[in-house]
Formats: structure tokens, C-alpha cells, sequence
């Protein structure tokens, strides 16, 4: 198929499937700022979703510039001839720019985290600040929020995958897996299946296997729209909830002019007293900005209750240990976050 394909398809009946993700594509850039949409990046992998969405990004997009981003992870044996395919049909689908982006997957988590971890670096690399598309579905959302709530991670996880979080921008959210498979079939192209897809293994292919359906089976159909929903009500809640924490956070640093002094920004003391007169969820909702904004990472609930305790349990206890070696501390009515000292005993921050 030449780049005049999808072109020719979306003057014929019957092609309902590429004309919904071409329809979530154009809704998807509507609600993108101005300033965001002087050129378009494609995360490609040669499946379904991200083909269906290569070709919806090229047909609603023309007047800017496009560009598909292939990343090759090396993990398997031909890994980069799927890539170069993978580009080659983007280029059929009328993509402008094409590029493939071998990474190298190592570090902690397996195989699966490592791999998320290369290609959202390399993604973002490589687009240089423009928004990238990821071709994640209503199914993926549901599999998402699922995972979240096996883990007890917490309303943030059960929120699911925001539409736009920049860079990263999701128009198919809305769309189940089946529309992209279709568009596929009604484009005339075959999209890769990767086998990890289907490798038992993995948590989240037993959950899009044997969870969902049997859900599906048990409560009688919809079970992947009903998590969806639920994520989009449930960051509503959280988008709320964050925006009052900041507003705590803001008051509790004693921020007057906005956080120009960079020192306060990078290492803060935060007032106990204006910490301990609010509830709890906005409390430590501030806490978890702070401590990010400090550089502390991969917080768990259990480190953010030990630093709450701090303040909504104290009990002259000593410092908590937190990721990364810093210590979060409370004295004369303040707490701070550090650098831990050499040998310095802590609390636990298993409570």
C-alpha cells in the first residue's frame, strides 16, 4: 500500500474503525495548548494501537510536522528488523518522518520495567519537548487500574493514564483494542504481535487473558468501560485533591513570592503547625510534592506515613530513611528533608 492508502480508504463506506481513532485523534489535539502543537511524535511499535493511531496522527494532522518514533529494545532475536518494519509502515500509513531508536535495557524491576524505562527516555530524547502519542486503549486503561488496585497502591494509581501528561498525550483512551485492530483490517495492513502480548509471565497479560474476561463473564459485560470511567471520575478527584495539597505545601514553606528563592525550592523547612491543622489526604498529598521536589524517589505509602507520623504522631522519634539515602527529620517546629549522615540511625519506615 503507497501513502495515498488511508487517503483512498476514508472516501469508502464501511470504514468505520479508522474513522473513530481519526475522530479521537482530532478531539485529542483540540484540547492540547496552543504552544504544544507545533509538531507531533509518534510512538510506534508495529501493533495494532500504535499503527491505527501512526495513521490517524499523519491523515488529521497534516499541517504539522509528524514524526514516528520506533524503538528498538534489542530483546529479541530480529528485534531490529521488526523495527525497520514497524518504520516502513508508518512511512506507507503517510507518516513524514520516521526514525528508529535502538536503546539498551538494563537496571532494576526485570525485564518488563526496564524496557518501559529505555523507551520513555529515548521517546522523550527524541522528541525534543513535542508531544509524543502513545497508543494505549480504553483495555489498557482497565488492565492499568486493575494492577492498581491488586498493588493497594493508592486512589493516584487507581486514576489510571491521564489523556495528556505532557509529553506523553493518549487519544485512544476512549477506544477499546478491538477499534484499532479493526482500522488495521480496514487499512489493509497486518500489524506485528508481540510475543511478550501473550506470555503468561507477565502480570498484565494473566490480567487482559483471565482477569478481565472472567469479570467480564462474572458481572455481564463492560467491565473494561466501567474501569475506565471510574479512572477519569476518580483524576478529577485527584487533580482537586493535588491542587489544594500544593496550595498546603505552598503555605506550610511559607512561600511569598511564588518560590523564586531556589534554596527554599531544593531543601525547604516545612511548618509542623500549619501541616498538623489539615486533614490527613491533603497533608500528606503536600508531603509527597515535597519530597519529590527534594529528590527523594520511588516513595512508597509506608515512607509517606512514617514522614506523616512526623507530624500527626510525634513522638519525639528520630529521623525516616527515605529512597535514595535521604532523611526526613523533625525539630523546633520544622521538618526537613537531607541527605542522610554516614551511620546515622533512623526509623523505620515499616509501620
Amino acid at each position: 500500500m503507497g501513502a495515498a492508502g488511508p487517503l483512498t480508504a476514508s472516501g469508502r463506506s464501511g470504514f468505520h474503525a479508522v474513522a473513530a481513532v481519526r475522530k479521537a485523534v482530532r478531539e485529542f489535539m483540540r484540547t492540547l495548548p496552543e504552544s504544544a502543537a507545533e509538531s507531533l511524535c509518534v510512538a510506534v511499535s508495529g501493533g495494532a494501537d500504535s499503527l491505527a493511531l501512526a495513521e490517524a496522527a499523519a491523515y488529521t494532522c497534516r499541517s504539522l510536522p509528524v514524526t514516528a518514533l520506533v524503538v528498538d529494545h534489542g530483546l529479541q532475536t530480529g528485534s531490529d528488523e521488526v523495527a525497520e518494519k514497524a518504520a516502513a509502515t508508518a512511512r506507507e500509513l503517510g507518516v513524514g518522518e520516521v526514525r528508529v531508536l535502538p536503546v539498551s535495557v538494563s537496571g532494576r524491576g526485570g525485564p518488563e520495567a526496564a524496557a518501559r524505562r529505555a523507551r520513555y527516555a529515548a521517546l522523550r530524547e527524541a522528541s525534543a519537548g513535542a508531544p509524543v502519542l502513545l497508543g494505549h486503549t480504553r483495555d489498557d486503561q482497565a488492565e492499568t487500574v486493575l494492577l492498581g488496585l491488586g498493588r493497594g497502591s493508592g486512589p493516584r494509581s487507581i486514576a489510571g493514564m491521564r489523556p495528556y501528561d505532557p509529553p506523553w498525550g493518549r487519544p485512544l483512551l476512549g477506544l477499546p483494542r478491538a477499534t484499532t485492530r479493526a482500522a488495521c483490517d480496514e487499512l489493509g495492513i497486518v500489524p506485528w504481535q508481540d510475543p511478550h502480548n501473550s506470555d503468561s509471565r507477565y502480570r498484565r497479560v494473566r490480567i487482559r487473558e483471565e482477569a478481565l474476561p472472567t469479570l467480564e463473564d462474572v458481572l455481564g459485560g463492560g467491565v473494561a468501560g466501567a474501569l475506565a470511567r471510574t479512572a477519569a471520575q476518580l483524576r478529577e478527584d485527584v487533580d482537586v485533591l493535588d491542587d489544594l495539597g500544593e496550595e498546603l505545601l505552598a503555605a506550610a514553606r511559607g512561600d511569598t513570592c511564588g518560590g523564586a528563592d531556589e534554596g527554599r525550592r531544593t531543601a525547604p523547612e516545612l511548618s509542623v503547625p500549619v501541616l498538623e491543622s489539615a486533614p490527613g489526604a491533603l497533608r500528606r498529598r503536600a508531603l509527597r510534592s515535597w519530597l519529590l521536589g527534594a529528590g527523594v524517589r520511588e516513595l512508597t505509602d509506608a515512607h509517606l506515613r512514617s514522614v506523616d507520623a512526623l507530624v500527626a504522631d510525634w513522638r519525639g522519634q528520630g529521623g525516616v530513611w527515605l529512597p535514595g539515602d535521604f532523611e526526613a527529620s523533625r525539630a523546633r517546629g520544622k521538618l526537613r528533608v537531607e541527605p542522610a549522615a554516614a551511620g546515622i540511625i533512623t526509623t523505620s519506615h515499616h509501620r
